[in-house]
């Protein structure tokens, strides 16, 4: 195996821009100093400088202006669902909000997915559902799972719901080894969600959606419950 790539200044300096910018230290709408004073104060050239900005301005969180400055975006008010793996990098709090709409999101997706599965998407959602309850280890339970999902979102024939679907998903990425809780026992796994494949299957609307409801909210309990010993334990407290 080779060694594992190190940060760079760009790296690191891109990471402090945007904890700052995250944190509030440089609020929505305030202007950055001045590259030569920036890069003076992070002891970088200017190149770098740039190259972190070029970087934050990709992200959304700063907007640059030729002549003007560089100013910090309101992403709350300008940015996209994109953010979200850096925002729950930046602070797990989002989780909490992120499983809101996933119940809300979740529950409508089985209840569209009944409605309209065909006859080869629900034969490829028992398949992958056996997939799940076959896995060895909870994050391959977890990744299974992940993709019964991504099925049901297909089957609801909207294209809309697999980008939210993968939106919802890729933000869990920063923290979801801290989320197997769920996966750890892979016939567990594949008991709990069995009921929404089922419903779907029957393309029974209401059991699809209760069941989701059921499925997602038990599963929510138990992550939180993982996130919050996670962090006693980073904290050193029992």
């Amino acid at each position: 195996m080779g060694a594992l790539p190190r940060e760079s200044t760009v790296d690191v300096l891109e990471k402090r821009l945007r904890e700052d910018i995250l944190g509030g230290r440089r609020p929505a709408g305030s202007y950055l100093p001045p590259e030569r004073e920036l890069a003076d104060e992070f002891g970088v050239n200017r190149t770098t400088l740039k190259h972190a900005f070029g970087r934050l301005v990709q992200s959304g969180l700063l907007e640059t202006k030729h002549g003007v400055g560089t100013r910090v975006r309101d992403f709350l008010r300008h940015g996209g669902a994109d953010l979200l793996p850096m925002l729950v990098g930046h602070s797990p709090d989002w989780i909490g909000e992120i499983f809101e709409v996933r119940r809300s999101i979740g529950e409508l997706i089985a209840e569209r997915a009944a409605a309209r599965a065909t006859p080869a998407q629900t034969a490829e959602l028992r398949r992958l559902l056996a997939a799940v309850g076959e896995a060895e280890g909870g994050e391959g339970a977890q990744l299974a799972d992940a993709e019964v999902h991504r099925a049901l979102a297909r089957a609801t024939g909207n294209r809309v719901y697999v980008l939210l679907t993968n939106t919802l998903f890729n933000a869990y990425l920063p923290v979801r080894a801290a989320l197997a809780g769920p996966f750890a026992d892979a016939r567990t796994a594949h008991d709990r969600l069995a009921p929404v494949v089922a419903a779907v299957a029957a393309h029974d609307e209401a059991a699809a959606r209760a069941a989701a409801g059921v499925y997602l909210s038990t599963t929510e309990r138990i992550m939180l419950d993982d996130l919050a010993r996670a962090r006693r334990r980073r904290d050193g407290v029992r």
